[in-house]
């Protein structure tokens, strides 16, 4: 298997360089035949990258630990679930992975690009095909997946115990997956440029896989957060890690994009700032190919410190002059068609947009790569950490979120204060009347208060949209679900993007329940005492063992009780005058209202070849909260160490996945054409306008 493998490495390696380089002498000499035969060994390259990953899956099943990346990534003792995993679980694998959804989606895109990109298609396809050349010269050369051992041990050293988890079997390869793929839209308007067509031919094409590649790097991300929640152990979901960094701020650039090109598909404007968004979306991806390859930085999502780090950052700057080389040799060429004819208006909103994503990207840029500088200028390590994050982005993200709500309602061209009196007046009331109930409650912390207001507001907004227009459908005899569903139907990229909105706000709901509100406690328990925190009671009743010949884990039988708070008043109190937020019963005697609403396992498992251990929380979520169970460690003595938080609203970060990829897959849906009917003609203007 391992000289097949790295036989197709070398083969595609020599498809590749073909490709390119047939497409780009076709193209300058004008001989189609050479273009038509490029084009083809792009689409061999198919069959190349997947010999190699089947010749390495291969390698997995058959435990062939002469192959030194399955000796480092496997064992006999290994779940044969977990080979899909370890097949992507070190450098090498990834590199392959990666190069393998490469030469799939671009062979789909060139495939299925229409006649109008005749032109430009052999430039798109040198693209295409050299970026495809770099992975797979680094695959032959620098991490062969294939390279073999001179001594075969008789086992291997096992998957890395972080990865044994059901979120690893998507959540790296919807990241991975995401990112490359921002080379397609990439390759498709330099290739338009490379070739001086200055036109919107393009826009279709890299609006379709730029929402395609965003909405998987979204799902992979969100994916990483729930992993992070249930296997590091610490209570949270996303710290601003380098890594984590890494693959947010070209989803942030690529969001600023799929919203801003749909100003150059309607109005014919922002031309210069689509390529240039494209242009920083694909650098920042190469830049998180050298941080999370190169090992600048240490992260537990990192692959560990490699030679990697000089080819993959020479490739990233290359990348960087070469785009805006072209950007800045064509942009004379790039001019809108139209000039913004106000500031009240919808190509304004997503202007803003524009700036606020970006500005989003440079903060957290500078987080990134400051220690790397200090590193280098005063050879001083330092770490930003999460609370420059919070601060310096969180005011930002806000007028982001409030710009969802005002973007839609804004008309094209510009606004007139009829219509902005129309369609602001009841968000902009439920909006105040949210945050002065909240108030009325008692509700403290002002940040919150405020954003929970936004998210109303932008919540409204949206709602407001829908009912107008099934209204207007359900007085023409539609009944109420039909009309809804005809009128998404009727304009599937806006009311798509409706939905991922309505998605983005069930994740701000959980970001701010869980930073302003989250409540922790710790002990030490033997058998038959519990913690008290709020209105819960964690009892530890009994433990066990789960062991095996690469793992020594323990697990804590935990009961949660519902408790009435009236009957642990004193216990309440002198804990609060302690400064702790819980505290600890050494009776197992249950009180009046104490009431069992759930047991669960949280363990604690110590892999020895790793020298590395790994917990698997206990949570019980709830739509109001997560009560949330670490399992420090098992003592000597008997007594289990917890760490316990209530994490409030927490169940929305994870409901928020299915709804947003339910509207990027609306968005992305064919549209569907509906005559409208005489007696809707307010609303479909309205619709109209989008």
């Amino acid at each position: 298997m391992a000289d097949l493998g790295a036989m197709a490495l070398l083969i595609g390696l020599g498809l590749t360089a073909y490709s390119a380089l047939g497409s780009v002498i076709g193209a300058k000499i004008g001989l189609p035949e050479l273009i038509v035969s490029a084009r083809r060994a792009l689409y061999m390259s198919i069959l190349s990258s997947s010999v190699a990953s089947a010749a390495l899956i291969a390698g997995f099943v058959q435990n062939e630990f002469a192959i030194k990346y399955v000796a480092d990534h496997s064992n006999t003792v290994m779940d044969r679930a977990y080979v899909w995993v370890a097949f992507y679980s070190g450098n090498e694998g990834s590199l392959l992975y990666i190069v393998l959804v490469l030469s799939i989606i671009s062979a789909i895109s060139v495939r299925f690009s229409p006649k109008k990109l005749a032109r430009s298609i052999p430039w798109t396809v040198a693209i295409l095909a050299g970026v495809q050349f770099f992975y797979f010269f680094v695959l032959s050369f620098f991490a062969n997946p294939f390279e073999l051992l001179e001594t075969i041990p008789s086992e291997g050293r096992g998957i890395n115990p972080l990865l044994t988890h059901p979120g690893m079997f998507s959540h790296p390869p919807l990241l991975m997956g995401g990112l490359i793929a921002i080379t397609i839209p990439f390759a498709f308007s330099s290739g338009a440029l490379l070739a001086g067509d200055y036109g919107d031919n393009w826009v279709d094409v890299a609006r379709i896989s730029a929402i395609l590649g965003w909405g998987v790097l979204g799902a992979g991300m969100l994916l990483g957060a729930w992993w992070a929640y249930t296997i590091l152990g610490w209570g949270g979901y996303w710290a601003w890690d380098p890594i984590e960094n890494v693959a947010l701020m070209p989803w942030l650039v690529m969001t600023a994009f799929v919203h801003s090109i749909m100003v150059q598909k309607r109005r014919g404007m922002f031309r210069m700032w689509n390529v240039a968004l494209l242009n920083i979306a694909f650098v920042l991806a190469q830049l998180g190919m050298f941080i999370n390859r190169g090992g600048p930085v240490v992260s537990v999502h990192s692959f560990a410190a490699s030679s990697l780090g000089m080819i993959f950052l020479g490739f990233m700057l290359f990348a960087l002059v070469f785009a805006f080389t072209l950007f800045l040799w064509r942009m004379p060429h790039l001019k809108s068609a139209r000039a913004m004819e106000s500031f009240i208006s919808r190509e304004a909103s997503f202007l803003v947009n524009n700036f606020l994503f970006l500005a989003v990207m440079g903060i957290t840029l500078w987080g990134v790569l400051f220690p790397l500088f200090s590193d280098l200028a005063r050879d001083v390590s330092v770490s930003v950490s999460a609370p420059y994050f919070d601060r310096a982005n969180g005011p930002v993200l806000l007028g982001i979120v409030v710009m969802m709500g005002v973007g839609p309602l804004l008309p094209w061209r510009k606004a007139s204060s009829r219509s902005l009196k129309q369609w602001f007046i009841w968000p902009t009331a439920v909006g105040i009347l949210t945050i002065l109930v909240l108030l009325g409650l008692g509700v403290n912390r002002p940040v919150a208060i405020f954003s929970f207001g936004v998210i109303a507001f932008v919540a409204l907004a949206i709602l407001e949209e829908w009912a107008r227009g099934t209204v207007a459908r359900h007085r023409i005899g539609e009944n109420w679900v039909k009309a809804w569903w005809k009128l998404v139907n009727g304009n599937r990229p806006r009311h798509g993007g409706y939905i991922v909105h309505i998605s983005i706000l069930m994740l701000g709901l959980g970001i701010i329940g869980t930073n302003f509100y989250q409540q922790r406690t710790d002990g030490a328990l033997e058998i038959g005492q519990s913690l008290v925190i709020d209105n819960y009671r964690i009892e530890y009743v009994d433990n066990g063992n789960s062991s095996r010949p690469d793992r020594i884990a323990k697990w804590a039988e935990i009961s949660v009780y519902n408790i009435d708070v009236n009957n642990y008043v004193s216990e309440k109190a002198a804990a609060k005058a302690q400064g702790s937020t819980g505290f600890t019963l050494d009776d197992s005697t249950l009180r009046p209202g104490d009431r069992l609403i759930s047991q669960i396992e949280p363990w604690h498992g110590f892999y020895l070849d790793f020298n590395m251990a790994s917990v698997r929380s206990g949570i019980r979520s709830t739509i109001v909260e997560d009560l949330y169970v670490i399992p420090r460690d098992f003592l000597p003595d008997g007594r289990v160490s917890l760490a316990v938080s209530i994490n409030p609203l927490a169940w929305w970060l994870w409901a928020a996945g299915p709804i947003f990829i339910i509207g990027t897959m609306v968005a992305l849906w064919p549209q569907a054409t509906d005559k409208p009917h005489n007696h809707m003609k307010t609303h479909m203007t309205r619709e109209s306008e989008i």
